[in-house]
């Protein structure tokens, strides 16, 4: 390879990585209402139940919803979220946390209580509210939001299973639609400024 070919070479190559460096800073895909243009299709209203009764979805229209399916034997996973929701809203002002509503959905309504599922959440947050239903309530609102569980066998335990599930937080819009899910380990300041994007 001659010397003139070389250097083409590398120039080509620094072309492509500045170009790759002016995408991520300016393409339109990082707008968000692009970016969460593949959560079109999920999402959408439901009813489940808590310790005082029906809780639909579209009972909080006017305001953003952080729902995270767990379940309250989970040994790490669901604490963690939970925590981190809880910690998001109280580095808001009094007047914007009062704009969230959290939502723990149990998928595992065999050993979650309406009664436990409300002393558990209140545990993290006064307005967590814990709801859950028949299985087949929440295979379709699982379905509907793209999410996943299963029931694994526990060999040997007085559990008896425990739960596999997704583990991220769904910010639904004041309108009742699916903005974006929060993968987990995202750190409280990450959250709440999503969240003030969308107060």
């Amino acid at each position: 390879m001659s010397q003139s070919t070389k250097l083409l070479y590398a120039l080509a190559l620094v072309l492509l990585f500045s170009g790759g460096l002016l995408l991520a800073k300016y393409a339109p895909w990082a707008d968000q209402s692009t970016a969460n243009a593949g959560y079109a299709n999920l999402g959408g209203d439901f009813t489940l139940n808590s310790k005082d009764g029906e809780v639909s979805l579209e009972d909080y229209r006017g305001q953003v919803v952080l729902m995270y399916f767990g379940f309250t034997s989970c040994p790490d996973v669901c604490p963690t979220a939970l925590s981190t929701i809880a910690a998001s809203m109280r580095q808001l002002t009094p007047s914007l946390e009062a704009q969230i509503q959290p939502l723990f959905v149990s998928v595992d309504p065999g050993r979650d209580t309406l009664d436990n599922l409300a002393i558990y959440s209140a545990y993290f947050h006064p307005r967590m509210l814990g709801i859950t239903g028949s299985i087949e309530a929440i295979d379709e609102i699982v379905k509907k939001y793209g999410a996943y569980y299963s029931h694994i066998p526990l060999e040997n335990s007085a559990l008896a299973y425990t739960v596999d599930h997704t583990s991220r937080v769904y910010l639904i819009g004041t309108e009742g639609q699916l903005i974006s899910t929060v993968a987990h380990g995202t750190s409280v300041d990450e959250l709440v400024a999503l969240l003030k994007q969308h107060l």
